[in-house]
This record gives C-alpha cells, sequence and structure tokens, in this order.
C-alpha cells in the first residue's frame, strides 16, 4: 500500500470527496470576492498567492471539524456492517446534511458580504439570536424560495455526481481494516486539534490590505471564532499605562477644560461642569432623532448629487450643522453607547449589549437632574440588541413594538406599545419612519399638557435593507434601494417638523438629528476613516444663529455641547467635551471596530490600537482616504492608550455606576 493510499483507504472515499468538494466551494466563494473587490483588493502576484494558499489552510482546518465525527463512525463500525441498510443511512443523511450546511454557508457568506464587506463576525452571532428580525429582513430582502431552491438543487446534483462516480459504492464495499483506518481518522483529529486550541482566526490576517485579510478567512471558522470571542480585554490585549497614569492623562484634560473633579483621588472621571456666562439655565424640550445609516455622503452638503435628501440640505441652513463629526463605531448600538453615555468604544461588544450595564450614569441622568421625562422610542420591539433592557434600565421609559418580550423583572419603567392601529407600514425591522414621528408627537403631547418638560430619544429604522416604505411618498420605488430609503427617511422627517411645527410646544422644543453610523464601513484601511463620518443638526435652539460648525469632533460630544448651549450646571461622568468651545489642538474624533480602536485629530493624524499590544500611526488623507504610515508619536499614543483604558476601566470596575457616584439608582 502507497502512503497515499494510506491517507485514502477506500472505507474513507466518501469523506476524502467531501473535503475536496468543500474545499472546492469555499475556493471558487473566495475568488467571487476577490472579482466582487478587484479595484480594492491588493491583487499582485505574491499578494493573492498567498491569500489563497492562508485561505486553503483555513479551509482545511475547518472541514476538519466536520470530518472527525464522521471519521470516528468510520474508525469504530465494524467491518461485517460495512454497506448495511443502517450504514447506508447514516452515510447518506451525514453526507446530505454536511452538503446543505455548507452550501447554505456559502449562499449566506454572499449575503453577509454584500451587506458588511466582511467574513461572518459577532455581527452574524447577533443575527442569530435575533431570528425574528433577521429571518423577517432575509425574506423581504432576497427571493428565498429561488436561494432555498438552489440549495437543494445544487444538494441533489452534488449527490447524484457523487453516486454516479462510484464513491458510495467504493465506501460501503471493501475490506479496510481497523489499522488502516486508524491514520486518517488520527490525521483529522491532528488536524481539528490545532485549528481548536493553536490557531486563531486572526491568524488570517497577514496583510496590510483589510480585504485580503477577510477573503483569507473562512467563513464558518470566523463566525465560530465570533461566537467565542465578542468580548476583549483591554489591559490583555491592547498596549497600555500604569492605571493612575492614564487617568492623570484624561483627568489634566478635563481641568484644561474648566472642569472640576469631585473625587480628584480616585479612579473616576465624575466632576461638576459650570456655566462660565452665568446667565440662566434654559429648559425646553429635547426630541434626539438618531438616523439608521446616514452617510454624510448622503447629503448634497457634502457633494451629493442625486438630490435624496432634500429636506436635510434645507436645515443644514437654518441649524447648527456639524460638519466635521465622526461616528464612534459601525453598528446601532455603538451609536447609542457614544451618545447616551458619552464614551470612547471599549473593544468588543457593546456596552449596549453586555451584562451590567444597567443602572449607569447616562445623558438621561442630566435630565434627570434637570427634571425631565424620558422616553426611548423604537419602531420594532427593542427587545433586539438588547435596547429596551439598557434603556429601560438606565431610567428611560420604553415605547416599541412590543412583541411579547418582557423586561427583566427588576428593571423598573413604563413601557407602552405601539397599537397595529397606529401603524401604516411595516417591514421587517419595525415600523415606518412616520409611523414612529407620530407617535413621538402624541407622547409629547400627553407630557406637554402634564407640564413636564421632555427628552425623546428616538431610533428610525427605515434606512436599513430590505429598504422598503409606504408607496407614493418619494419619487423612487419602494424595495428598490439605499437611495430611495435614504429619500423616504428624509422625507419622512420633513412630515414630522411640519407636523411638530403645529404644536404648542415645537416653540420650546430642539431637534437634534445625527446618524448611530454610516451605512458603510467597511474598506481596505486598517480603520476606514471617511466611512465614520456622519451628518449631525441642532434645530430651534434658544438665542442660537444657524451656523456650520466645522471642528472635528465625535458622537460623544453632541449633549455636551447642547447642555452648555442650555448654560447648565450639572455634574457629570461623560467623557463627551462642548464642540463650540473646542481649541484647534482638543479637535478630535474616536473611531473602532470591535477589535480596532481610532483617534483622529484636528490635522488628520490617527492612530489606531489593535489587539496583540499593536498601534499604528498614519496620515489620513481625506481625498483619497488613504493611511500613510508616519513615525509614531509618543504622545499622540499616550493620548489615545490613556482614553480608551479609562473607558474601559471605569466600565469593567463599576465606575459608570451610579452608586459609585453617591448618586441614587
Amino acid at each position: 500500500m502507497t502512503f497515499c493510499s494510506k491517507f485514502h483507504p477506500k472505507r474513507f472515499r466518501l469523506l476524502w470527496y467531501f473535503v475536496g468538494t468543500y474545499i472546492f466551494f469555499s475556493t471558487i466563494i473566495r475568488l467571487i470576492f476577490i472579482f466582487w473587490m478587484l479595484g480594492e483588493v491588493d491583487t499582485s502576484f505574491f499578494k493573492i498567492g498567498n491569500t489563497l494558499l492562508i485561505g486553503f489552510f483555513f479551509d482545511v482546518g475547518t472541514v476538519s471539524f466536520f470530518a472527525v465525527p464522521y471519521a470516528l463512525y468510520l474508525l469504530f463500525f465494524p467491518k461485517k456492517w460495512y454497506g448495511s441498510l443502517f450504514d447506508r443511512i447514516i452515510t447518506w443523511f451525514a453526507y446530505t446534511l454536511g452538503l446543505v450546511i455548507f452550501l447554505f454557508s456559502f449562499f449566506a457568506e454572499i449575503t453577509f458580504w454584500e451587506e458588511f464587506k466582511n467574513r461572518f463576525n459577532f455581527i452574524a452571532v447577533d443575527y442569530l439570536i435575533y431570528t425574528y428580525e433577521v429571518v423577517k429582513n432575509i425574506n423581504e430582502s432576497y427571493p428565498i424560495p429561488l436561494l432555498v431552491g438552489g440549495i437543494l438543487l445544487l444538494t441533489a446534483l452534488l449527490l447524484f455526481r457523487t453516486k454516479r462516480r462510484g464513491i458510495f459504492q467504493k465506501t460501503f464495499n471493501n475490506e479496510t481494516t481497523f489499522k488502516q483506518k486508524l491514520l486518517p481518522t488520527t490525521f483529522f483529529i491532528l488536524i481539528a486539534f490545532v485549528f481548536a486550541f493553536f490557531v486563531k482566526n486572526k491568524d488570517a490576517e497577514q496583510f496590510e490590505n483589510r480585504y485580503n485579510n477577510e477573503i483569507a478567512k473562512t467563513g464558518i471558522y470566523s463566525f465560530f471564532a465570533a461566537f467565542q470571542n465578542n468580548e476583549l480585554s483591554f489591559t490583555n490585549f491592547y498596549k497600555t499605562l500604569p492605571v493612575n497614569e492614564a487617568f492623570s492623562e484624561v483627568k489634566n484634560e478635563f481641568r484644561k477644560r474648566g472642569d472640576s473633579l469631585l473625587f480628584p483621588e480616585k479612579e473616576l472621571i465624575y466632576r461638576n461642569i459650570s456655566n462660565t456666562d452665568s446667565l440662566p439655565e434654559q429648559r425646553p424640550n429635547v426630541i434626539f432623532i438618531c438616523v439608521e445609516s446616514l452617510s454624510a455622503n448622503f447629503l448634497e452638503s457634502f457633494g451629493n448629487t442625486e438630490n435624496i435628501t432634500p429636506t436635510l440640505d434645507s436645515l443644514a441652513h437654518h441649524s447648527l450643522f456639524f460638519t466635521n463629526l465622526f461616528a464612534t463605531g459601525t453598528r446601532t448600538v455603538r451609536g447609542m453607547e457614544a451618545i447616551t453615555l458619552s464614551i470612547p468604544p471599549t473593544p468588543g461588544r457593546s456596552i449596549v449589549k453586555r451584562e451590567n450595564n444597567q443602572q449607569l450614569f447616562t445623558i438621561g441622568e442630566v435630565f434627570k437632574q434637570k427634571g425631565y421625562q424620558r422616553n426611548f422610542f423604537y419602531g420594532g420591539d427593542g427587545y433586539f440588541d438588547n435596547m429596551n433592557s439598557f434603556f429601560g434600565g438606565n431610567g428611560f421609559n420604553i415605547v416599541d413594538r412590543g412583541r411579547g418580550f418582557l423586561l427583566d423583572a427588576s428593571i423598573t419603567t413604563t413601557r407602552t406599545n405601539i397599537e397595529d392601529e397606529e401603524v401604516t407600514f411595516e417591514n421587517a425591522w419595525g415600523i415606518a419612519d412616520e409611523d414612529i414621528y407620530n407617535k413621538v408627537i402624541k407622547v409629547a403631547d400627553k407630557a406637554h399638557n402634564a407640564g413636564e418638560p421632555f427628552f425623546d430619544f428616538v431610533m428610525t429604522t427605515s434606512n436599513h435593507r430590505p429598504y422598503t416604505y409606504p408607496e407614493g411618498k418619494i419619487d423612487i420605488p419602494s424595495g428598490s434601494g439605499r437611495s430611495g430609503a435614504v429619500k423616504y427617511t428624509d422625507y419622512a422627517i420633513g412630515e414630522f417638523l411640519k407636523n411638530a411645527q403645529q404644536k404648542e410646544w415645537y416653540k420650546n422644543t430642539i431637534i437634534i438629528i445625527m446618524a448611530d453610523h454610516c451605512a458603510s464601513s467597511a474598506g481596505r484601511q486598517e480603520l476606514d476613516v471617511k466611512n465614520y463620518h456622519i451628518p449631525g443638526l441642532m434645530l430651534n435652539v434658544p438665542n442660537v444663529a444657524a451656523a456650520k460648525v466645522d471642528k472635528m469632533a465625535s458622537q460623544i460630544d453632541i449633549f455636551p455641547t447642547l447642555f452648555s448651549l442650555l448654560n447648565w450646571n450639572y455634574n457629570s461622568n461623560l467623557f463627551g467635551t462642548d464642540i463650540l468651545q473646542m481649541k484647534p489642538e482638543g479637535e478630535r474624533a474616536f473611531l473602532g471596530t470591535y477589535r480596532k480602536l481610532g483617534l483622529l485629530k484636528k490635522n488628520d493624524n490617527v492612530m489606531v490600537l489593535s489587539d496583540q499590544k499593536v498601534s499604528n500611526f498614519y496620515q489620513w488623507n481625506r481625498e483619497t482616504n488613504e493611511l500613510l504610515p508616519l513615525k509614531e508619536d509618543e504622545t499622540f499614543l499616550k493620548e489615545i492608550i490613556s482614553n480608551y483604558q479609562t473607558a474601559d476601566y471605569l466600565f469593567s470596575n463599576g465606575g459608570l455606576k451610579l452608586n459609585s457616584l453617591g448618586l441614587e439608582n
């Protein structure tokens, strides 16, 4: 028996055929992604060759996990029963199931890549949890019968081809001994063992080009890697400073702003922010509209020529218009985290989705100090992405399209359902923006009649795949793509403002409009800075003239800026600062993915912290969106580490909790 035949005894013929089929199709998917991103991926001979070689390596590791259970079955199944009815049933079933699983995963990868330009990551893991929204979204976005039919047809063709080539016959009719089966079984177990304990998904990332890194990965392996690693310890994986030094850096920055630390000797940032002009405080109502996936480049104000945001482009001339504003992350929960907690992003999951994230100091606490009613509005079920638990557990009333998911008994809040008769249109993610705004107006009327100032946090859903919305509202058909969804989103804002202006409470109400994140965040750079650029507008601010504000700032700064405009004296545990009072050297924006943490400064220098205690320093070219390597700046490095390290430390050690600040829950 030759060395090759020792690895390929006849009893293992079907298993090896399955391995080869998997690797073949996985390579096809990899090539599809290469051609898909042909203008972005590095296609130089050695880079593309290494991308495919690393991909092959991960394919072998991935398929070994599928192979081990059947290999063990083959090893221990007695020779005298080869080809028995039981053996045939198990073999046909296992092979068919394996084909269906990997074909389904390949189809799923293509749809996931279309949306995120990534292999499966922790977003895919989250989607597995929220099956109702995701399954409904997929059903509304893609021709499901056609896709499922395609998978089943391809499975049938592969089964037919396998049978016709005599693979099943060779697997059932042979005299392979236990000893002969031992070597291939050991081989598969060894490969699976190595990948389980020594190979990490990030080991595929051997390139400067992010697309090469993603294409080199294998989808199924990436999925399970994300399932295991959705939180990262900052102290274990990132460059750090001594804790007291990190806090000293951040506290010194607060002192420069004129803030008074209330616990200067502790690892806390709780401080008093005073109205230095001694002007009387103003307490208007505040409605904050967090717009799903509103990239800056959708607006004509930033060069778009499609005329899909006429309302926002008009408002830009009648508001405080923040033109150099950046999101902290790439998902809605990251935007919510940044806005409510006013904190740089922590590695791994957003705090909105973590445990122990209730009774924290949020912007809602500042509004509470000033006597405001606080409401969170969402057009879907706020169970999704843990939104209801986060907002409800931090003092907000909940207004959502509840479908029966109950809040934890420990959360004391008022939950109001959006009833069927209040809904004119609904898709997978929730009701149309017009419907949610109508509910906002109803709740505002009630609060105004009760004499209570209100702060409303409104999360929209219409600008999201499947991009469907009520017909006849705009000149782009529903479901035709992102541009239509953006234009409907803009239209709904316009209608909301028209209706709100008819209300008595409007003249004493500030409207803030800002995106949660951009519509697309993927790029070939370590951080795709351009795809963090978002618009921000403040309307109807008392005694404040319309103006364009071009200071570089972050989502975390919007509400500290508002509080300053209202002349509030208040205690704060927020990292954000008043944008209008920023000095050029203080202008900055925090940008992050679940692994990469960036700091962008006024001169367009950007530093990125990565796990494995790596940092990289770049010059960002706004025209080309390229990151050009620079020699590392120690002062800059100290600044980025201190901000991210203290943010992570505060959450991990209770420093964001109300009771740690001497406040009542």
